[in-house]
């Protein structure tokens, strides 16, 4: 069987390593695991000439939106967020969209402390605080991780007022209330229980000087190459817990494989470090 990740660009993507593993750890020896380079407009195309052989995709930047229309079915959670991040082959040849940058979330920010005391891995008493930087489909996700987490409310924070807009029906769908903030106006929202970057390389650099971050706070940042970000060595400076990209790199490739495979249990350990060689092998 074989699945890949798709986008563009995507010779730098490191899921080949972390699923390569994980088929390795999980006694898969016939499955593989590769990369595909696909613009927006190419992948409907794509999708079509892939035969039963074929377990699901994982979609990177800029095919998320575009993975949603072009299934047969999908996810309660990938049609409220509005884009999915995996394609699952279907036995009639349909392909089924799903979103597992969602759960991947969660998992991370839950365990660096944020959510509300529901669980036994949660310590909050009340909803937590957000603030989210940025307006595109993992933004989206991250409104989806904060209602999961027990956020009623989330700042947003864009450059473009209409790509705060564009996130209102995501929130309606959420249930949470979405407040807008300006780009000049970013560092103001810093005063959350937990901070959430989706917004490119180098776009919120020029925050790291201003910002004054709430003790025992979390800053997710899906960055994860350079590393640290300014805004995460700042956060850092302040004794804030950080995540990075890397982490829900892992935590998002977990819930494919578990999809791809049919496996209950993804091999974790064993994926975790196929991520950490490959991260240490590129400094």
């Amino acid at each position: 069987m074989k699945a890949a990740v798709c986008g563009k660009p995507i010779a730098h993507s490191l899921s080949p390593f972390i699923h390569t593993a994980g088929f390795a750890a999980a006694g898969l020896p016939g499955w593989s695991y590769t990369s595909i380079e696909c613009a927006e407009s190419e992948l409907p195309d794509l999708v079509s000439r892939l035969g039963p052989e074929w377990a699901g995709l994982s979609l990177t930047m800029p095919l998320k939106e575009a993975a949603l229309r072009l299934a047969g079915s999908a996810s309660p959670l990938a049609i409220a967020v509005g884009c999915a991040n995996t394609l699952i082959h279907q036995p009639d040849g349909s392909w089924h969209a799903d979103n597992t940058d969602v759960p991947g979330m969660v998992h991370v920010l839950r365990s660096a402390g944020l959510g509300l005391s529901r669980g036994r891995h949660a310590v909050r008493e009340s909803p937590p605080r957000v603030t989210v930087l940025g307006g595109g489909g993992t933004a989206r996700a991250a409104l989806a991780a904060a209602a999961e987490l027990g956020a009623e409310a989330v700042n947003v924070v864009t450059r473009r007022a209409d790509a705060r807009e564009e996130l209102g029906p995501v929130a309606v769908a959420l249930g949470l209330t979405l407040t807008g903030v300006s780009w000049p106006e970013a560092a103001g929202a810093f005063d959350a229980d937990a901070v959430i970057s989706t917004v490119p390389k180098g776009a919120a650099d020029d925050l790291a000087g201003r910002v004054t971050w709430k003790p025992g706070s979390v800053y997710f940042d899906a960055l994860y190459d350079p590393w640290p970000t300014p805004l995460a060595a700042s956060a850092m400076q302040h004794a804030v817990t950080v995540v990075s990209g890397l982490d829900l790199l892992l935590a998002q490739a977990l819930g494919q494989f578990e999809q791809f495979t049919g496996l209950p249990e993804a091999p974790e350990d064993a994926m975790r470090r196929a991520l950490e060689d490959a991260v240490r092998s590129r400094v």
